[in-house]
């Protein structure tokens, strides 16, 4: 990429497409069944999540409940559009 391709593209706002409403519903079902495996085990269900949005890393999520394997078929960025979005709607945005 050349200098002048760097900034013309810093100059446009870039737009990332939104997850449709089924890949939504889903991503809010899987945080839900997570949030109730981490608070099984005794973990801070929001401080665990946070993260793994964070690193990236699937640790964070405990396996029990299979949560773990249901939590790394969504991707990240998903997960918080869906985190998001609620917490504006909830807020009346």
């Amino acid at each position: 990429m050349r200098p002048h391709d760097i900034s013309s593209n810093l100059s446009q706002t870039q737009k990332i497409s939104t997850i449709g409403k089924e890949a939504r519903s889903s991503a809010r079902d899987i945080l839900l069944e997570v949030y109730g495996a981490l608070k099984d085990k005794g973990y801070d269900p929001v401080i665990q999540i946070v993260g793994y949005i964070l690193s990236g890393d699937p640790t964070y999520i405990t396996a029990h409940r299979n949560a773990r394997s249901m939590i790394g078929r969504i991707e990240r960025d998903e997960l918080l559009e869906e985190i998001l979005k609620f917490y504006l709607e909830s807020n009346g945005r």
